[in-house]
């Protein structure tokens, strides 16, 4: 069996990045993607030099401002992150036969077999990166090693703006001398008993049996075992066909304004649609979801013949909305869900006329948003519809 090449990207700082790519003024700033620091929620996103002031990813608001009192916050946009997210993974769709997104900014890829086609993986891996940087205009680190653990090990080494290949056999001696708390898979509890038990770094572990780990820590155990020593029987693997298509936006301040959230709910249908029109599906079930500010959460379905047309599926939307939102509290959030997804037919025969020529016009604004961004909207003509 041949070796292992396995590949971790990683995008620095994600979405500040996407937004310091639409605004360069922000470049080599302080910014914090999250929201009014003054107002309820969590750090999304710091760049590198808000993280010099101690900003950290899921930190309160609050507590970010007064760390970084010169921090320039920005509201998330979180479809608009995930446009970029689908654009950097089309690019890696072009290059690795096996890929797996592990979130919307972390990327593994397989290239294991495929030395004949690239030549030298370490050098193909490295220019990986640079595509990105080329064709996407946002920065990443990228790890490169035998298995996932230790490709991931080595992204978060090479952070920000990184590459570190770790050569097969040498995956203790990387991983040794790493700080304990650096390790992937260890929480702040679990951090604290393995420093009380003298563990400081990473190699500290092989110190301990197997039957010792699995007594102190349970399943965990076995884990802290194996990754020590850089073991990882993890496949990559290529996501599987998809059953379900969803967004749900959390508000900053929570509202009651009908206007303002069927204004929300015309967005979701566009961007699902979209993104159902760019995998060539069609939908069958749309389902509501709206929770409430004291957190009661109510989810109403409808199934209807298949589309991915943005008016048709508006309508029913919003009439899911209507019979959802019957109490007299503020909601907090708003989701849209697609099930029962088919994979898109063209078939004349089936459609129409009308759906036709809506298809038409909607594959047409796609095109605009493609080439252009988000210039476009049809939010007037799905209200009015």
């Amino acid at each position: 069996m041949g070796k292992r090449w396995i590949v971790h990207i990683d995008m620095d700082a994600f979405f500040v990045s996407v937004e310091v790519k639409l605004d360069p003024s922000l470049k080599d700033k302080p910014v914090i993607v999250g929201g009014n620091p003054n107002s309820r929620g969590v750090v999304s996103s710091a760049s590198y030099e808000a993280r010099k002031y101690g900003v950290k990813s899921g930190m309160p608001l609050f507590k970010a401002k007064e760390l970084c009192p010169s921090a320039i916050f920005l509201k998330p946009r979180f479809l608009l992150y995930q446009k970029y997210s689908e654009r950097i993974y089309r690019l890696l769709k072009r290059y690795a036969p096996v890929i797996e997104r592990a979130s919307i900014d972390e990327y593994y890829l397989d290239l294991s077999g495929c030395e004949r086609l690239y030549g030298n993986i370490c050098s193909f891996s490295y220019s990986l990166k640079e595509k990105i940087f080329q064709e996407i205009g946002l920065s990443c680190s990228v790890g490169l090693g035998t298995n996932k653990f230790v490709a991931k090990m080595a992204s978060q080494q090479a952070k920000p703006n990184g590459f570190l290949f770790v050569p097969h056999g040498e995956e203790i001696s990387f991983l040794s001398p790493i700080p304990i708390g650096k390790m992937i898979g260890i929480g702040k509890n679990t951090e604290k008993k393995l420093q009380e038990m003298g563990i400081k770094t990473i190699g500290d572990i092989t110190k301990f049996s197997l039957p010792f780990l699995i007594n102190s820590f349970g399943k965990l155990g076995e884990y802290l075992w194996e990754k020590a020593r850089g073991i990882d029987l993890r496949k990559v693997r290529s996501p599987s066909k998809r059953k379900s298509l969803g967004q749900e936006i959390t508000f900053t301040q929570d509202s009651d304004n009908r206007k303002f959230l069927k204004k929300v709910l015309v967005h979701l249908v566009e961007e699902l649609c979209f993104r159902l029109r760019e995998e060539k599906l069609k939908t069958k079930t749309i389902t509501l979801k709206i929770r409430y500010s004291d957190f009661k959460t109510i989810t109403r379905s409808y199934t209807i013949e298949p589309t991915n047309c943005d008016s048709e599926i508006y309508k029913i939307a919003k009439k899911l909305l209507e019979k959802a939102y019957t109490r007299r509290v503020r909601v907090r959030l708003l989701g849209l869900k697609f099930s029962n997804l088919l994979e898109e037919k063209f078939l004349d025969s089936l459609f129409q006329n009308k759906e036709r020529k809506e298809s038409a016009l909607f594959r047409g604004t796609d095109l605009v948003r493609k080439k252009f961004g988000d210039i476009i909207h049809l939010g007037s003509y799905l209200v009015s519809c």
